[in-house]
């Protein structure tokens, strides 16, 4: 039987993180880290009738973790005019916290780490400030993640050029913070900081920390990070198309690194976009069997 339990991580006084722990009743399995994108929260992993990749990895065993950033999904408070916290504080601040619980709760460090798009790029930062973390890490799987826009493709003109540059720092002005919820432009809203550091990445500008001046691009260019598997999706036009997914590959070190594009002419069971390559009904028998499998071939226990 899978049962899902919400877990809150203590940040501050006034804030705490939130973890949903999806896992069959009393299993030992492996633990695994998932990481939501930009303007998202962890829902876009499960759903409370436990449809979705956390519950289907929970079916196999495995004991999932999904997280929801600082303000984002069930951890308090939401985001508002108020919040000032940007990238910079979910690598440095909330990553590290929700890592530290998990190995707490389950008494392991989670050797399997999942993604889904812009949470790719903070988890391959999270190792370019925590390099000696990478060892315990066994393999990831990114789905749809990029740091920067390559293609040029006319959604994508739309999607980032118009509303993410455009529109979205307008809305960020007068409200403090992106009400990308109320907007309908994602599930969940993004501070001002936050969307403004992801939008200079974005628009293909180093990959250095606006708060300090790290430079990620560089220290990651000779390490090897954990076993990685990138997907995409042959609809996915505007956000991660393989361009876009090969330029990130390339900036994120010396490790192993394979990408997968799924849709019907690959063989596969439907042409996957940017959300639905999580939450399609066909996944299961397309790419999340090939995460299984990519987890088993790098298992080191």
């Amino acid at each position: 039987m899978i049962e899902q339990t919400s877990l809150l991580v203590p940040l501050s006084e006034e804030q705490s993180l939130h973890l949903r722990y999806i896992a069959q009743t009393d299993s030992k399995g492996p633990a695994v880290f998932f990481m939501h994108g930009a303007v998202e929260n962890g829902k876009i992993f499960y759903t409370q009738s436990n449809k979705g990749l956390a519950p289907f990895l929970a079916s196999q065993g495995y004991r999932c973790y999904v997280a929801d950033l600082r303000g984002r999904g069930q951890s308090l408070p939401a985001i508002s005019a108020r919040s000032e916290y940007g990238q910079t504080e979910s690598i440095l601040e909330d990553i590290p916290a929700m890592l530290s619980y998990i190995e707490q709760h389950c008494g392991e460090f989670p050797r399997f780490w999942v993604a889904h798009s812009w949470g790719g790029v903070l988890m391959n930062s999270y190792f370019a400030r925590f390099p000696s973390q990478v060892k315990k890490v066994d393999a990831c799987v990114y789905f749809g993640s990029k740091r920067s826009l390559h293609n040029r493709h006319i959604s994508k003109f739309f999607q980032a050029n118009l509303i993410w540059y455009g529109l979205a720092p307008l809305y960020a002005k007068k409200h403090g913070y992106l009400p990308s919820k109320a907007l309908k432009w994602g599930s969940d809203d993004e501070t001002k900081k936050s969307h403004r550091q992801g939008m200079e990445w974005a628009k293909r500008k180093p990959w250095i920390d606006s708060d300090d001046g790290f430079d990620y691009a560089a220290t990651l260019k000779n390490m090897h990070l954990p076993a990685t598997l990138h997907i995409a999706g042959v609809k996915d036009k505007a956000l991660a198309q393989p361009i876009d997914i090969k330029k990130f590959m390339e900036e994120s070190g010396q490790g192993v690194q394979q990408l997968k594009l799924y849709g019907r002419k690959h063989g596969h069971q439907h042409d996957y976009g940017h959300i639905d390559m999580l939450t399609h009904k066909h996944a299961v028998h397309d790419q999340f069997k090939d995460l299984l499998d990519w987890f088993a071939r790098h298992d080191r226990h």
